[in-house]
């Protein structure tokens, strides 16, 4: 806005450059729904390790197979997960409580979520606070004990001078909401009445619950439960959902579900080809051939380009049971794989091939050979190789609507996962151009800033073509935002890209050179 010239003198007005750099969005945050020992349940949380995930979710149990798919997914290159705790019993008879008494009544804790794990909590209450004679004072100790005996503290938390009056800025209820991982108040103290002296063990009758089924998977959306919780994470990017138990598998219903929020989403989904269609090894591939067929059809063509399946399952040690070999879905080291390839190479570059090794993988389920997987390749369907000296790999970059009888334009994963990672950044990168004024000023900012995004892009190597004119457009202006467009308050963006795809089928020709003799 200009000054206000008032006086004779010299203004200085600072003139806005109009760029607004474009920050490309994370392309390998992995979202996982599934079964813990612990943990809130419906609730999407975002761990960095293995070690946090075991700190919130319980570590490795042979009840969940997303515990196992989380470590794998951190073993072959995963760095950033969502986790979504889904729970198959009574939140409530589920999850153990600690009563403390009072004179006249109790203060009634209970354990931060349901499970078994509550069951080895216990608390301690005494009196020597910084005010003696503030008879609603007390101090409050709440300790975890180990799995194996119960009698080692494997953690603890003190908190000092905590009060029973609702009024006190250190109102027990309102401290353990905020700052305890382990217990939550159920029954309020009486308001004049603190705890006893004592210890009080929590009672033992909360279970882990059922095992859970694709109802608990798939939630209610209204509730955001199970899948739906993901409606609070603010950004994910591949969807791994390991089956339910390791003696059961997802129906293709639940997939379709899973595939639709995903293209809702901006992501990729991750599916496991189930363990029946190596049952018989005599007919795998054919069943594999049917199977994945009809897994398309259920999910639809239009939601098949953000999916992915991968045959067939992994044969690794099971730190569980002795380290014997043990059968265990894909989803996690391929979803690990995934984000190492983003990291080394760019969301482009396709997660396959010799630098798609698995790490700690005996061998797979079923060892398949050139042609069958020959079969399986043009029917959309990524094989999971054993090959001398270069080891078990990932074998193939298709979408689940890369059959090659249907040609999608989305037949290649990297090329969808790089056109998602595009729109999301645009999307998000874009904000501030809504409610501005929309004019050639307006269209000349769009271009040059969502046309600096693509640029760099082309110098990393994400596009095909030598130049940019050869590699991507961006076009805002007269044509693209008419005068109707105006009057109605829209402003038309078209942004193309020249995808690289995936040599997927390499061709060398030999010829034989006829001798020619010179006279």
């Amino acid at each position: 806005m200009p000054s206000v010239l008032s006086y004779p003198g010299v203004y200085i007005e600072e003139i806005p450059s109009g760029v607004r750099t474009i920050t490309g969005v994370a392309t390998s945050i992995t979202a996982f729904i599934g079964r813990a020992l612990r943990g809130e349940v419906d609730r999407a949380i975002r761990v960095q390790s293995f070690a946090e995930y075991s700190r919130l979710f319980g570590g490795l149990s042979r009840s969940s197979t997303m515990s196992y798919a989380v470590s794998h997914f951190f073993q072959h290159g995963g760095r950033d997960a969502l986790i979504v705790r889904v729970f198959n019993g009574d939140a409530d008879t589920d999850t153990a409580t600690i009563t403390l008494a009072t004179t006249s009544g109790n203060l009634v804790l209970e354990a931060a979520s349901p499970g078994t794990w509550g069951n080895r909590l216990r608390a301690r209450v005494d009196h020597l606070t910084r005010d003696t004679s503030d008879t609603l004072l007390f101090n409050l100790t709440v300790e975890e004990l180990d799995r194996a005996g119960g009698t080692t503290v494997v953690a603890s938390e003190p908190f000092r001078n905590v009060s029973v009056n609702t009024g006190s800025a250190r109102f027990v209820d309102t401290v353990l909401k905020a700052q305890s991982a382990l217990v939550r108040v159920r029954t309020s103290a009486p308001a004049d009445e603190s705890p006893v002296d004592g210890t009080a063990n929590a009672t033992t009758t909360a279970t882990d619950g059922g095992a859970i089924t694709d109802t608990q998977i798939a939630g209610d959306r209204d509730a955001r439960t199970g899948l739906y919780a993901l409606e609070a994470a603010d950004l994910f990017n591949l969807l791994c959902i390991p089956p339910p138990s390791f003696d059961a598998d997802l129906v293709a219903a639940t997939w379709a579900t899973a595939a639709a929020y995903c293209q809702e989403r901006r992501a990729m989904l991750i599916i496991d080809a189930p363990a029946a269609w190596t049952a018989n090894a005599s007919t795998a591939i054919a069943t594999a051939e049917a199977g994945v067929n009809g897994l398309r059809a259920t999910i639809g063509n239009d939601d098949a380009i953000n999916a992915a399946a991968y045959f067939p399952r992994l044969r690794m040690p099971d730190p569980l049971s002795e380290n014997r070999l043990a059968d265990f879905a894909p989803c996690g080291a391929v979803a690990g794989i995934i984000a190492r390839t983003d990291g080394q190479r760019g969301v482009w570059k396709a997660p396959a091939g010799l630098a798609a090794s698995f790490s700690g993988v005996q061998g797979f389920t079923y060892t398949m050979t050139d042609a069958q997987n020959g079969v399986l390749n043009p029917v959309g369907l990524n094989c999971l190789r054993s090959f001398p000296v270069t080891g078990h790999l990932l074998w193939g970059a298709r979408t689940l609507a890369g059959a090659d009888a249907l040609a999608s334009e989305w037949k290649y994963l990297p090329v969808r996962r790089l056109a998602l990672y595009i729109e999301e950044s645009l999307f998000r990168g874009t904000q501030w151009v809504v409610f501005e004024p929309n004019d050639s000023p307006l269209w000349a900012q769009i271009r040059l800033n969502i046309g600096a995004f693509m640029q760099d892009l082309f110098r990393q190597g994400a596009f095909q073509g030598s130049s940019p004119r050869d590699a991507y457009f961006v076009k805002c202006d007269a044509e693209t935002t008419t005068q109707n467009d105006i009057d109605r308050g829209v402003v038309n963006i078209l942004v193309g890209f020249a995808p690289l795809k995936p040599a997927e089928f390499v061709v060398i020709k030999i010829q034989q050179m006829a001798g020619q003799i010179e006279a």
